[in-house]
């Protein structure tokens, strides 16, 4: 009976000791997965956010020619500070929106990229809001007279597929095209997409919803009033820019 006890108590004790290193081994593989993976996921991410900067602009690429259309297209990386004034020291690209949101305005940096595309001069904005169940985010770029839409770009983080999720569907990101963001009145509204809505043209300020995706949909208008709005006051200082109502 004692020979019987002492057994299972080696055994459990192999068993439990087995499981540690077991842990610990597949761990360190994980662990050393992760470490060497990083490089290239982050080299993935910045040739995806090239992609998506070049798209509002109507250049389409495959990620492995990103990096040198994006050269060629964007002529100028510049941060503002809240007044709108050029910060030095900051690069656009590296700026975070993610977390540049959760800052006091006075703090925080407002990216802008300018893009020459065939002799056609281009503003694009990052943006970044709230859907109905977590961040929505993308890129708006205007045309020189900073009122009409080129093209936008719209990624989520866990939109309902079917629902919100369909903001990223190029459908509905082409209903942006050539809207403006001034009203008649010159003042900076943004684009809508009120419910039951339907837009009949290109200078109402406003977009066909997605059906079943108010929250979402209504997140996009509210992201895209809410950044321009941080981008104003640089474009009103820029002699070479006829801002409406300026």
């Amino acid at each position: 009976m004692e020979q019987k006890s002492v057994n299972k108590t080696n055994s459990n004790a192999y068993t439990f000791i087995f499981a540690i290193v077991m842990v610990v081994v597949v761990g360190s593989i994980l662990a050393f997965a992760a470490t060497s993976l990083q490089p290239t996921q982050y080299e993935n991410m910045r040739q995806e956010k090239m992609q998506n900067i070049l798209a509002t602009v109507g250049v389409e690429t495959e990620r492995s020619e990103a990096e040198g259309l994006y050269r060629q297209y964007i002529t100028e990386e510049i941060v503002l500070d809240s007044n709108g004034d050029v910060k030095e020291g900051v690069k656009a690209f590296d700026v975070d929106l993610a977390k540049e949101i959760k800052r006091k305005k006075e703090e925080q940096n407002f990216p802008l990229y300018i893009a020459d595309v065939d002799g056609e001069k281009f503003y694009i904005i990052p943006l970044r809001g709230a859907g109905l169940w977590n961040a929505i985010f993308g890129y708006i770029a205007l045309k020189d007279d900073v009122n009409t839409v080129k093209g936008v770009v719209f990624d989520h983080l866990g939109e309902t597929p079917g629902l919100g999720a369909e903001i990223t569907q190029v459908w509905f990101q082409e209903r942006y095209a050539d809207e403006k963001v001034f009203d008649e009145s010159g003042n900076l509204v943004g684009i809508s997409a009120p419910k039951g809505a339907p837009s009949t043209s290109k200078d109402d300020n406003r977009v066909d919803a997605i059906s079943g995706a108010t929250i979402t949909v209504d997140g996009v208008s509210e992201m895209i009033s809410e950044r321009l709005q941080h981008y104003l006051a640089y474009f009103k200082a820029q002699s070479d820019i006829n801002v409406p109502n300026n």
